[in-house]
């Protein structure tokens, strides 16, 4: 089979995939307790006026008609308007108008687990049975055990009150005065002093989203390394004479990534999931707030389509991680064998 087949036959077995999730949020949005026309009217709102409005709204159709509308309109990416917090605003705008700050927190917590997870693993795989992959193995997982809903909590207390509980350290006027809640100002980053606001703003939200995924990286890391370098092709590999540095670098690290593919590929689950936390908590105001915002205010289209766009990246994570396993791994082959 060639990759483009392959390819081509992984987007045709997402299809069901995408049909069941998005029927799945059908079913929660439209048969769970979200009601947006109380929330529309408020709790003063008089009956003849919610019946009128649920009406113009369509919530009165038959349920396999609104069922049939919601899914050609996510399928032709029609995502419709906001009714409750943005009324008549396109989804479209609103995600523009969030998603900067999702992104911008993504780019640093994958940024944070990245260089410090990965590394500190194979370190710590590279010198077994020291003090240094006792620590290492150690913090992975401390940081994998905490929560990011606790961590996020604990963080902003602290660094808040950072001049009395470290030690005279002054967190929110360090580098540039910055406090530790509200969305960052992402308007002009070529200029240094924003720059660095917007990064010191976002760094507790990132490392407290980065942490899990960080913790996995450096276990999963160091347990790849040491089966690797116990592998028997590595000992032939030493016998041949190949220089240190380059069964390092060009055999056991690379070997030792495979494992790592759906770690690192899984950040992306982790900022749909856990942004939704840790930007509420931070007050970031990005898609993960917007998205628990809609929830609890009932604004059942923007749910509908925040959602269809999660299920969406999911599925194509899902694709570009296989793709990255074809490129790691020569050995994997397209017909689902090695």
């Amino acid at each position: 089979m060639s990759r483009w087949r392959y390819f081509a036959r992984r987007l045709l077995l997402s299809i069901p995939v995408l049909l069941l999730g998005t029927t799945i949020t059908f079913i929660v949005i439209r048969m769970g307790p979200l009601d947006p026309v109380a929330a529309i009217l408020g709790p003063t709102g008089d009956p003849q006026a919610y019946n009128q409005i649920e009406d113009q709204l369509g919530l009165n159709q038959p349920l396999w008609q609104q069922y049939t509308d919601y899914m050609t309109n996510m399928l032709t990416l029609q995502l419709g308007n906001s009714w409750v917090l943005q009324p008549d605003t396109s989804v479209y705008s609103m995600i523009m108008q969030y998603a900067p700050v999702t992104l911008w927190l993504g780019f640093w917590s994958v940024l944070i687990a990245l260089f410090i997870g990965i590394p500190l693993g194979f370190y710590a795989g590279l010198n077994p049975n020291t003090w240094s992959d006792y620590t290492a193995s150690f913090g992975g997982i401390v940081w994998r055990a905490m929560p990011n809903f606790w961590l996020a909590v604990i963080l902003t207390q602290v660094l808040s009150q950072s001049e009395g509980l470290l030690f005279g350290f002054d967190w929110q006027n360090w580098i540039v005065p910055v406090g530790v809640i509200g969305r960052p100002d992402l308007t002009n980053l070529t200029n240094l002093d924003q720059f660095l606001a917007a990064l010191k703003k976002i760094a507790p939200a990132a490392l407290v989203l980065g942490s899990a995924s960080m913790g996995n990286e450096m276990r999963i890391g160091r347990t790849a390394v040491l089966e690797t370098v116990n592998s028997n092709f590595i000992e032939t590999a030493r016998a041949k004479g190949v220089p240190p540095r380059s069964l390092v670098w060009k055999h056991i690290f690379r070997n030792a990534l495979i494992p790592l593919v759906p770690i690192i590929t899984g950040e992306a689950y982790l900022l749909i999931g856990g942004s939704v936390l840790v930007e509420t908590v931070f007050s970031l105001n990005g898609i993960g707030y917007l998205f628990f915002t809609a929830v609890m205010q009932g604004d059942l289209p923007l749910v509908g389509s925040l959602m269809f766009v999660f299920i969406l990246l999911v599925v194509i994570i899902n694709i570009l991680q296989d793709f990255l396993y074809t490129i790691i791994d020569p050995r994997v082959g397209y017909d689902g064998g090695a």
